[in-house]
C-alpha cells in the first residue's frame, strides 16, 4: 500500500506510472489554480511547473487553498510548492515568480509540458498561452470567468466556440477567432454574473502589467473557484490517461 493505492484501483498501475511521468504547467496559482495544483499533486503528477508573480494576501483567505494566516506575504508559488511537497515529497516542483504576458512568454518552453492549465485572469495573457500551446501542439485547458458567481453547479466543460453567457468567454471567442484558433477546451459557467455589492472604488486595483490602468475586482467565495479548479484537474488527469505514449 502507498499513498496512491486508492487511485490505482481506478486507473491501474500503468495509469499511475503515466501520471508520475507527466509534467503539467499551471499558470495562475489563485482561487482556481491552487485547487488544480492540489488535485494534480494528490493524483500523482510527477512534475509541476507553477507560474505566478503574486503574493498571498489577507483577501485570499476566503477562497485560495494555499492562503492561511501563516502564508500571508509569501509568494503563491512558494506556498504552493511547500504544500505540494508535504503531500508528495517525490514531486518535482519548478516555480516561476513571473506575470505571464506576451513579453514574458519566451521564458517558457511549451514543448516540455504534457499539459498546460490556464488559470490566469488577463485576456492578453490567456490569448498568449493559447497561441503558444497551439504552436507546440501542447494540450491546454483554460478557465473562463469564476468571479461574481454563486452557483458551482453551473460549470460546464466545452469548446470555447460552444460557450454562452460568460463575458470572458465572449471576449476570448472573438480574440481567438481573429487569430485563427480553431478550438480550445474550457471550463466556463452559465450563471449570469452577479453585480458586486459595495463601493465601486474599493473594487478597483491597478493592473500589474500597466499601472496606468485599473480593473475591477470580482466578488468571490470558497466554493465556486474551487469547483472550477477541481473540474480542470479532472480533465487534465483523464486526458493524460487517455493520451498516446
Amino acid at each position: 500500500m502507498d499513498q496512491f493505492s486508492r487511485t490505482e484501483l481506478l486507473v491501474g498501475a500503468e495509469g499511475i506510472e503515466k501520471l508520475k511521468n507527466s509534467r503539467v504547467a499551471v499558470f495562475g496559482i489563485g482561487g482556481v489554480g491552487g485547487y488544480v495544483v492540489e488535485a494534480l499533486a494528490r493524483s500523482g503528477i510527477g512534475t509541476l511547473d507553477l507560474i505566478d508573480n503574486d503574493k498571498v494576501c489577507l483577501t485570499n483567505l476566503n477562497r485560495q487553498i494555499i492562503a492561511t494566516h501563516s502564508t500571508i506575504g509569501e509568494y503563491k508559488v512558494e506556498a504552493a510548492k511547500k504544500r505540494v511537497l508535504d503531500i508528495n515529497p517525490e514531486v518535482v516542483v519548478n516555480t516561476y515568480k513571473t506575470f505571464f504576458v506576451p513579453e514574458t512568454a519566451a521564458e517558457f518552453n511549451f514543448y516540455a509540458y504534457d499539459y498546460v492549465v490556464d488559470a490566469i485572469d488577463t485576456v492578453t495573457g490567456k490569448v498568449q498561452l493559447v497561441m503558444q500551446a497551439d504552436r507546440t501542439h501542447t494540450p491546454i485547458i483554460s478557465c473562463m470567468g469564476a468571479g461574481n458567481k454563486m452557483n458551482p453547479a453551473a460549470f460546464k466543460v466545452a469548446d470555447i466556440y460552444k460557450t454562452s453567457v460568460c463575458p470572458l468567454a465572449k471576449v476570448m471567442r472573438r480574440e481567438l477567432k481573429n487569430r485563427g484558433i480553431k478550438k480550445l477546451k474550457v471550463v466556463y459557467s452559465e450563471e449570469v454574473p452577479i453585480v458586486p455589492h459595495g463601493d465601486a472604488e474599493s473594487l478597483e486595483i491597478t493592473d500589474q502589467n500597466d499601472t496606468s490602468k485599473k480593473r475591477s475586482i470580482p466578488g468571490s467565495n470558497a466554493f465556486v473557484p474551487s469547483v472550477a479548479g477541481l473540474i480542470i484537474a479532472g480533465e487534465v488527469i483523464n486526458d493524460l490517461l487517455r493520451s498516446e505514449e
